[in-house]
């Protein structure tokens, strides 16, 4: 060899060329506006960074600006495939606040309705994981479900995705028997409905092949990452805030805690399939134990009089603009409440300086949380298998901005 030739550098290996692809804000794979920023070695996912705020719309801002009473409506905005829990779970913080002693015919009919509401949840994520794999049918046919819950949600308060359900204390008014004959009705007819919904995916080999395995996290960082819901739940570990800290008699009802092993988007969505059918169970426990009596607490505070007193009487008058323009007396304190969502643990952590309005209000959505996860989760997977890792999360836009 020519000794000159040996001194000439050899050219350094090629740098590798990544791509990056925008995942979102609107995109048909994106379970609402957010965006993942992708770094593709081919269709292999190298690096995510996700973007939330497009929907930002200061939930917790405009509650510090808003009577109590008022706040209900917008809690519907947080997750809205099962906004009734939202509407429940502030309307229990703020009778812890104030001490009040809630009826138990208001606390198991509040169980029906968050238990029909995380039916719905469910099989909307469920029913989309079908979609991204390719089964479009048991979409469309769980979705005749979906309608005939939003049924019932009219029947009782006149709205449908976006509920208002309740007041502080209870219900605005008992349930009618129109709603009453369609929930028996709902009953009689889901069961058969989500049972072909299993036979069409569960043993499905095509549906297995492209779900087990795909998107899993180990319960050591679920935990680190302060999971909580079916997400936790996949990986093996059974925390449930109905059990571990029960509200509204929920220890009266007998129901299990369905667990996964490996935490993937199969372990996630046989989850989410027997809650559905222990939601089931614990609506009728409630309906066949369903204790006579009133269907508010006395917190006249916060219950409109009827209109028939408001149009004749000029007390009713004055008390319907107080309670409407929320001059009610509320106790200095700081409280803490959660309940199961259908995505975890919901929180509200209030703080009251005895104003008409919260001095503090904090929202802990579940979504927000484990959508930190999100990024790790991904790494190392292809783009395909990413999307159904954040169908299988159940990733509500709206749970992201607050």
């Amino acid at each position: 060899m020519n000794v000159n030739e040996s001194l000439i550098d050899k050219p350094e290996a090629e740098e590798k060329q990544y791509t990056t692809l925008n995942l979102g804000p609107t995109h048909p794979a994106t379970h609402g506006i957010f965006q993942n920023v992708l770094t593709m070695d081919g269709e292999v996912i190298v690096n995510a960074e996700p973007t939330i705020g497009y929907i930002h719309r200061a939930f917790e801002k405009l509650a510090e600006r808003r009577p109590y009473n008022q706040i209900t409506p917008i809690t519907d905005r947080l997750n809205y495939c099962s906004s009734p829990i939202n509407n429940i779970g502030w309307h229990m913080t703020v009778e812890k606040l104030l001490g009040t002693e809630i009826p138990k015919r208001v606390q198991y009919l509040r169980v029906i309705i968050m238990e029909l509401a995380r039916i719905t949840d469910h099989l909307v994520c469920n029913a989309v994981i079908g979609v991204d794999t390719g089964a479009l049918t048991g979409f469309v046919y769980m979705f005749q479900q979906r309608e005939a819950v939003y049924e019932i949600y009219e029947e009782i308060c006149g709205a449908r995705l976006t509920t208002n359900i309740g007041r502080i204390g209870g219900f605005e008014r008992d349930f009618s028997q129109k709603a009453w004959d369609k929930i028996n009705k709902f009953l009689k007819e889901f069961p058969e409905v989500l049972k072909e919904f299993e036979n069409l995916l569960k043993r499905n080999r095509i549906f297995m092949d492209r779900t087990i395995g795909a998107g899993g996290i180990n319960s050591e960082r679920a935990l680190s990452y302060s999971f909580s819901g079916p997400n936790l739940r996949a990986t093996g570990i059974d925390y449930d805030v109905r059990v571990a800290s029960p509200y509204s008699s929920y220890e009266d009802f007998d129901f299990i805690i369905p667990v996964g092993t490996n935490g993937d988007v199969y372990d996630r969505f046989m989850v989410r399939q027997e809650e559905m059918w222990q939601s089931l169970s614990i609506i009728k426990q409630a309906m066949a134990k369903l204790p006579a009596g009133p269907f508010h607490a006395d917190v006249p505070e916060f219950y409109l009089p009827p209109k028939q007193e408001v149009y004749n009487d000029m007390e009713a008058l004055i008390y319907h603009f107080k309670i409407v323009m929320g001059e009610t007396e509320i106790p200095k304190g700081e409280v803490y409440h959660c309940v199961e969502g259908g995505n975890g643990e919901l929180g509200f952590y209030l703080i009251s300086d005895g104003g008409r309005t919260p001095y503090r209000l904090q929202f802990r959505r579940p979504c927000f949380i484990y959508y930190q996860a999100y990024p790790e989760i991904i790494k190392g997977s292809m783009l395909s298998d990413a999307i159904l890792t954040m169908s299988s999360m159940n990733v509500i836009a709206g749970e992201l901005d607050a």
